[in-house]
């Protein structure tokens, strides 16, 4: 006897015709019905606090020729400074530095930062 002249038999349905699971679809509703979740009230998400205004300016001078993205009167804390300028040049792409009480940035971004300032909680951002 060859490989040509045994005769498999024919397997059990498969694909999406064959549901292992369907004895069990009649016994689902002779279940007990469960306790009802109850409903869950609707969080509000803090509107973010942050500070009142910021003036976002572009400035070449003394910088090589290069453009540079400053903002100035965030009047945050030392350490609050350096958490947004990392923010932002995650957000923007680009390098940046503090420089006293200002975020500098790298290149001119004054078209995509009042945005970001915004979303961060700064209620009044003003472009010079």
């Amino acid at each position: 006897m060859g490989k040509r002249d045994k005769k498999e038999e024919p397997a059990a349905p498969v694909g999406p015709f064959h549901n292992p699971f369907a004895a069990l679809a009649a016994k689902r509703e002779a279940l007990p019905v469960g306790p009802v979740a109850p409903a869950a009230a609707p969080v509000r998400k803090p509107e973010p606090k942050g500070p009142a205004r910021a003036v976002v300016r572009m400035e070449r001078k003394g910088r090589g020729g290069k453009e540079v993205t400053v903002v100035e009167h965030l009047e945050l804390p030392v350490a609050q400074r350096e958490v947004w300028l990392k923010a932002l040049k995650n957000s923007l792409g680009c390098g940046g530095v503090v420089e006293d009480d200002t975020l500098v940035l790298q290149g001119d971004q004054r078209e995509r930062l009042p945005a970001l300032l915004e979303a961060r909680g700064v209620r009044k951002v003003t472009v010079g």
